[in-house]
């Protein structure tokens, strides 16, 4: 494995406890990320809306609203005016859950998980949601994570934190057909958190525990290891003008005083040169 360490910057002064979901909207030049903790919205420029509820996750809308994972379900959400529009409930009635992860498909479908707070059990889901419509596509999940789309539509990646391992599946029509391991557990430093592909078709997965994000080819091959100087690595995305910034969320959750002195940087945004170009992220039809 090739291990570097990342040239980063660090993009915000806000300390998350646990920082996840960058997303960056290229209509508006802007990265929006969460605090699931806190709970709260930030935005690059300094904008921070708090929220009634704990968060899971971020995606654009094709209308220009975003589209949050709350606790109770999606929320479309406003940015001008504040407002959080309920749309859609993604978990049976009565589970002690939340919604974890949110990415969007190049059809406009929605990816939402759904877990136990902290993975105390493997009761949770993975749900595709079209126009309002939620159909549960996995079950017994702990940790829902990493789920993204090749940018040719044809492998859908996801991973299960709890499990270890990123599968990957063929995806054609919004289904999830011949599940197979990309990386089995074990094999790299931590375990799969939120993840992106770049614009030659390699996964980055960000590694919760791990310290860093990897680089991995559609075959399954660490090309690359980027070190960080955080051990709870969370999420990762592709912004800036020419989408060739790494935007990368971390975590303080649960960190010693002892851990969180040797690592001052746990709970920032850091952007990492990637030396490659991403795709932008897909929009939710409404």
């Amino acid at each position: 494995m090739n291990v570097v360490d990342a040239v980063y910057e660090v993009a915000s002064p806000v300390r998350a406890t646990l920082g996840e979901s960058p997303m960056w909207c290229e209509r508006r030049a802007m990265l929006y990320w969460i605090d699931v903790r806190a709970p709260a919205l930030f935005a690059l420029d300094g904008a921070r809306w708090t929220l009634p509820e704990l968060v899971g996750g971020v995606a654009l809308v094709q209308d220009g609203r975003l589209v949050l994972a709350m606790q109770s379900g999606l929320c479309l959400f406003d940015t001008r005016t504040a407002t959080l529009t309920p749309h859609a409930a993604c978990k049976p009635p009565g589970l002690d859950h939340r919604m974890n992860e949110l990415k969007c498909d190049r059809r406009g479908r929605l990816w939402a998980g759904t877990m136990r707070d902290f993975g105390a059990a493997a009761t949770g889901s993975l749900y595709r949601v079209e126009r309002g419509k939620a159909t549960r596509m996995l079950s017994g999940i702990a940790i829902p994570n990493g789920q993204c789309v090749s940018p040719d539509d044809r492998t859908f990646y996801f991973a299960d934190t709890a499990e270890g391992r990123i599968r990957a599946y063929d995806f054609a029509d919004g289904e999830l057909r011949d599940p197979r391991t990309l990386v089995e557990a074990g094999v790299l430093p931590g375990r799969p958190d939120g993840a992106t592909v770049d614009s030659h078709g390699f996964l980055w997965s960000a590694r919760y525990g791990g310290g860093g994000v990897a680089r991995i080819d559609p075959a399954g091959r660490v090309e690359r290891f980027l070190r960080l100087p955080v051990s709870q690595v969370s999420s990762v995305t592709f912004g800036g003008a020419d989408l060739r910034t790494l935007y990368v969320t971390t975590s303080r959750q649960r960190l010693s005083d002892e851990a969180l002195a040797r690592e001052p940087l746990a709970g920032a945004l850091l952007a990492v040169d990637a030396g490659v170009r991403g795709v932008p992220e897909p929009r939710y039809a409404l």
